[in-house]
């Protein structure tokens, strides 16, 4: 029987162990994975519920960590800089216009807006331009995980025919009414006075979970310094009943299908940052003791002088000769620091040699994590290029996607809208000609299509991009105007009159124009450029060693 039962046994199949991800990444069994029980939630509960420490957070990495303002203020500078310009580009085809009559309307309409975009007075406050108000909303929005901007009106006064104005919001001033700051389940979901919908962080939903209005209060709630008057909330519908134009922005990137509010930028690598921020300063603090010449003195025997021996005399008054120089209480490290001590203490030595060597390696490769998880990479964060001009130009192009996808969703929840509402004023005013413009939304949206340029990548070959440039007008990949307002941020008409100008001045003073001065010498020499071209040449400042066989950067790169 005992043999049979074993035959049987024998024949079994084998349990099943590995079911797809069991015991892999969805292992309970692993001693590494066992104690890993993350849980995904709603938006609500992982965002929402946790924007105020995350913004806090974020706001402190970005004014008190190198790094942390680092990202922020290179993610700035690239994709909004100085300010996006406006290039309108109406659908003339669709609106039958001709070409000549488009950029007319084009020149115009230019003018008119910058008129407005220049002035301080588009500011509530007249404080900033809109494009000085660009770089403030950019600047909020990653730093909180979205900004707000509200559509005001003025009276028009002499030099401003228009009544629009922008008051910019930060995250905090958007939230549930009576919420006073603090997170609790009421302060992230209520009911809305609107029977059926509800108010998610400040952002009132109907039961479809589309947005009908935000919740903005007078003032930062639970502010410790603006204690004037009651915190209050105003409901701001966000669309108008009559004109359909939005009445408040939200400048945000959702991750979430169901997310209302925005993740700050920081987020993912706060503790990272963090870290990295105090691990520098306890390096810095050992190297600054380290460097102090610190000498104690112990007091002498009864009767004997002390340092006051040292000390000139303090007119006529004798003291104490056990007296210390200083307070008994009172002890300090520094250059050239003598601190006195009481009669029978003794010091060690303070010694910090437990600095470190490698240091710059290790912070070096946490901020490059940083910069991955950021979409910068670390030459671009830390702007450090002593890499070859690949490796050097490569970093570039990988931040560069990152800072033109930033600058399309800025643009799209922000500076298009604003166009949009501006120009639908012009155009009520009868200082821009738009016919039909109010009566079809697809005449409209004609009109409204435009383009929005800001600043140029940087460049670190000027022959190499501008031959590139050439090279794609030629072959129809792009025209004049887009590498012009790509490569320079100038206008590509301005730049023909302007080119026009200065030949037509040339030939009247009888100077060499360009055309002359172009010879075979420049062809030549371009072309050793090319046979000396070298990717693996190092860029100026590459200080490194171990590059004894490199070959030394051609300058005449530089040359355009």
């Amino acid at each position: 029987m005992s043999r049979k039962k074993r035959k049987i046994n024998s024949r079994e199949r084998p349990a099943i162990k590995n079911t797809g991800y069991s015991e892999g990444g969805a292992s309970h069994k692993s001693n590494i994975l066992k104690s890993w029980n993350p849980v995904k939630s709603s938006s609500k509960s992982d965002i929402d519920w946790n924007a105020n420490t995350l913004r806090n957070r974020a706001a402190d990495l970005a004014i008190n960590t190198p790094v942390g303002a680092a990202a922020l203020n290179t993610s700035v500078t690239h994709a909004v800089g100085t300010g996006l310009t406006l290039f309108p580009r109406p659908k003339f085809s669709e609106l039958g216009m001709t070409v000549e009559e488009s950029r007319k309307w084009i020149k115009k309409t230019r003018s008119e807006f910058e008129m407005w975009a220049e002035s301080k007075r588009c500011d509530i406050y007249r404080r900033n331009n809109f494009y000085d108000l660009q770089h403030i909303a950019y600047l909020s929005y990653m730093t909180d995980g979205d900004a707000f901007a509200l559509f005001r009106r003025k009276l028009p006064d002499a030099v401003n025919p228009y009544s629009l104005r922008i008051q910019l919001l930060e995250a905090n001033r958007v939230s549930n009414p009576l919420s006073n700051g603090f997170t609790t389940v009421s302060t992230i979901e209520m009911n809305a006075p609107t029977p059926g919908n509800r108010i998610i962080s400040g952002v009132e939903v109907d039961k479809d979970g589309a947005i009908e209005a935000y919740w903005v209060s007078n003032k930062v709630p639970y502010d410790r310094v603006d204690l004037t008057g009651v915190t209050e909330w105003q409901r701001v519908k966000a669309f108008g009943n009559k004109t359909g134009l939005p009445n408040i922005l939200q400048i945000c990137h959702d991750v979430r299908a169901d997310q209302y509010r925005g993740v700050p930028y920081l987020a993912p690598v706060l503790e990272t940052l963090k870290q990295t921020s105090r691990y520098t300063t306890a390096e810095l603090a050992s190297a600054i003791v380290k460097s102090f010449f610190s000498l104690f003195f112990t007091g002498t025997a009864p009767g004997g002088e002390g340092l006051n021996s040292f000390m000139p005399p303090r007119g006529g008054f004798e003291g104490d000769p056990n007296e210390p120089v200083v307070n008994v209480n009172e002890y300090a490290l520094g250059p050239g620091t003598l601190n006195a001590l009481p009669q029978g203490v003794d010091v060690k030595a303070m010694d910090a040699s437990n600095a470190q060597s490698t240091f710059g390696v290790f912070v070096q490769e946490l901020v490059k994590q940083t910069g991955a998880a950021l979409g910068q990479p670390y030459e671009v964060l830390m702007k450090h290029f002593t890499s070859s001009y690949s490796a050097s130009r490569a970093a570039l192009l990988q931040a560069w996607d990152e800072y033109k996808q930033r600058r399309v969703w800025f643009a799209r929840d922000f500076c298009q809208p604003v166009y949009e509402v501006w120009l639908a004023e012009a155009v009520a005013l009868g200082r821009i000609d738009c016919p039909g413009f109010f009566d079809d939304p697809a005449i409209r949206k004609a009109w409204c299509n435009a383009e929005w340029f800001g600043p140029t990548m940087s460049i670190l070959d000027p022959v190499k991009d501008v031959n590139g440039s050439i090279l794609r007008v030629q072959c129809g990949l792009s025209t004049g105007e887009r590498e012009a307002a790509e490569m320079t941020g100038s206008d590509f008409e301005e730049n023909m009159q302007q080119l026009a100008y200065e030949k037509e001045l040339r030939e009247r003073l009888g100077l060499p124009t360009a055309d002359d001065t172009k010879g075979g010498g420049d062809k030549d020499e371009q072309k050793n450029d090319d046979d000396t071209d070298n990717d693996d040449d190092v860029l100026e400042g590459d200080k490194q060693g171990g590059g004894g066989n490199r070959r030394a950067p051609d300058l005449r790169r530089d040359r355009i």
